[in-house]
């Protein structure tokens, strides 16, 4: 992804949270853990010691740097904190965390586990890529990963960790369009970083799949892939934090008539949560990044599913290799294909949605993976 596309720093709201695990996807088996964050506070860090496994993982320190909002985001950031934690579980590593509460802090973070002597360092979010790019060419001797960006320029000890989160949410949105009763769905994002259009993407064109398959004629509000200047995104200085500003984006979707609502904002999009639950069954809501029965489960009577992608495993994996000296600058994409990505289990609305729609997104989701059914995004990698 090419850096012109970074505005402001992505942000998102501090939420607590419990472990839990993200049960599989449906027709995918992938299974990805939801993670218990840490203390939150303003840029504060903290070190967990490691299991005593081996002289080499005892002696190996992996290290995090959150987004905006901090580790406990029911979103990306936690997800990914939550690879550092298996980490540490599984491999004996020590780790160190710092949290970032606005973006002016991202170099001083990333820094900070520069000084703290850690093996590797990975920076989450598209927003982190410039901080931890700088950081990895004055340390060549530190590795370095970068969740949900490849940035261009990046030197060999930089590995980015990103998602074809477009296949998942073409699924969501075939989804959507087999259930609005209105004939309309509609989705806003929190900005339009690239790591956020390609959620759009893909949802506007598994809408469009369903209106080829089926002779329908539902319309997405909110985002066009042809018109991308004419995307809904939050009117906020912290569009991937507040809620208040999120649920204005959702009711004007709702006044023209959408009743299923993609939120890819981060807590801001529970705003759009908000709205499906004051409305009594008449508005249904899909979440992102993470399975929202989980990390947002007091909204889980209005979500159909999720689009998850598995950060988690992403991040254990970057620190496994780098602790065996397999690291490699090589991208991570997730996938359909390799599980990386998928929609979350339907919970609630098991039993609403129809059976034929399940083996349609079933069949759907076999040909995005076995590269017979291509789902078009400027993000995708």
């Amino acid at each position: 992804m090419k850096k012109s596309f970074l505005a402001a720093g992505m942000t998102l709201a501090a939420l607590t949270m419990t472990l839990s695990a993200c049960a599989a996807a449906p027709g995918t088996g992938a299974t990805s853990s939801a993670p218990v964050p840490a203390a939150s506070s303003a840029s504060s860090s903290s070190e967990a010691p490691a299991p005593a496994t081996s002289n080499a993982a005892a002696d190996f320190k992996a290290c995090m740097v959150s987004d905006q909002g901090g580790f406990d985001d029911k979103s990306f950031n936690q997800t990914s904190y939550q690879g550092l934690l298996n980490a540490v579980k599984n491999l004996g590593v020590s780790e160190a965390h710092v949290q970032s509460t606005s973006a002016e802090q991202y170099a001083t973070n990333v820094d900070s586990m520069v000084q703290a002597k850690c093996n590797i360092i990975i920076g989450v979010g598209f927003n982190l890529s410039d901080a931890i790019v700088a950081a990895a060419k004055a340390n060549p001797n530190i590795e370095f990963a970068v969740v949900d960006d490849a940035p261009q320029g990046a030197p060999a000890n930089v590995k980015p960790l990103v998602f074809n989160t477009n296949e998942a949410a073409f699924l969501a949105g075939y989804l959507a369009a087999g259930m609005t009763k209105s004939g309309t769905v509609g989705t806003y994002g929190g900005a339009p970083y690239p790591s956020v259009t390609i959620f759009m993407d893909g949802f506007a064109e598994g809408v469009a799949q369903h209106n080829k398959d089926k002779g329908s004629s539902v319309k997405v509000l909110g985002w066009d892939p042809a018109a991308p200047d004419k995307g809904a995104f939050v009117q906020s200085n912290q569009p991937f934090v507040d809620a208040a500003a999120g649920k204005q984006s959702a009711q004007n979707l709702v006044s023209q008539g959408a009743d299923v609502l993609f939120p890819v904002a981060g807590n801001a999009g529970t705003g759009a949560l908000q709205v499906a639950q004051a409305s009594n069954g008449k508005i249904t809501a899909i979440w992102v990044d993470t399975d929202g029965c989980v990390s947002a489960s007091e909204y889980c009577n209005v979500l159909m599913t999720s689009v998850y992608k598995a950060m988690d495993v992403a991040v254990e994996q970057a620190i496994k290799d780098a602790l065996n000296n397999q690291f490699s600058s090589a991208p991570y994409v997730g996938t359909l294909a390799n599980k990386g990505v998928g929609i979350a289990p339907y919970h609630d609305f098991d039993a609403t949605i129809p059976a034929d729609l399940k083996a349609e997104i079933a069949a759907l989701s076999d040909k995005i993976a076995a590269g017979t059914l291509k789902v078009p995004s400027a993000g995708a990698h």
